[in-house]
């Protein structure tokens, strides 16, 4: 077999027949998913808030972009997270830090970047360009490739959310 052609499944019990690919493809996710978690928190750490999880630098990203204020449901519909109550100890949290505040408007709570975490965000996205962004740069895949990797992965999200409903139905 050649190279290219190997089989990397780590779930080999679970890749009978012509889909086999769907393995290596969620094998991939793991070591993808674990290496994004590493990346993201030593990251923070060189921007000065090693003590945030993932989640917690999701949320703190999510609340800074586009600097308009968000509410829990908009937070978890973006990250496409069920669980509310963990984006919702996340956001008290980050709050507590003074990294977000909130506003609550009737029975809503709205949530933004402090200038703290701001300013957190901003020394995050330095540290992402040096140490991530400019090797990319040099020799990663061009910005085309990264759509058309970012598009595919959409698509897949699409088809395990789907597939989460109908095995939810069973």
């Amino acid at each position: 077999m050649a190279a290219g052609n190997r089989r990397i499944v780590s779930s080999r019990h679970l890749a009978d027949g012509q889909t086999w690919e769907a393995s290596e493809y969620e094998y991939g996710l793991i070591i993808a998913y674990n290496s994004f978690a590493r990346w993201m928190q030593r990251c923070m750490g060189a921007a000065g808030m090693g003590e945030l999880s993932p989640l917690e630098i999701l949320v703190l990203h999510n609340a800074n972009h586009r600097n308009r204020e968000k509410r829990l449901s908009d937070i978890c519909f973006l990250l496409n997270i069920e669980d509310t109550h963990t984006v919702t100890y996340a956001l008290r949290k980050l709050v507590k830090m003074g990294l977000l505040t909130s506003e609550k408007r009737g029975k809503e709570v709205f949530y933004r970047t402090s200038d703290t975490g701001q300013a957190l965000c901003d020394r995050y996205r330095v540290v992402r360009e040096e140490c991530l962004l400019e090797p990319i740069e040099k020799g990663g895949p061009d910005g085309a490739e990264l759509r058309e990797i970012a598009a595919a992965m959409r698509v897949l999200s699409g088809l395990y959310d789907q597939a989460s409903r109908a095995a939810s139905s069973l």
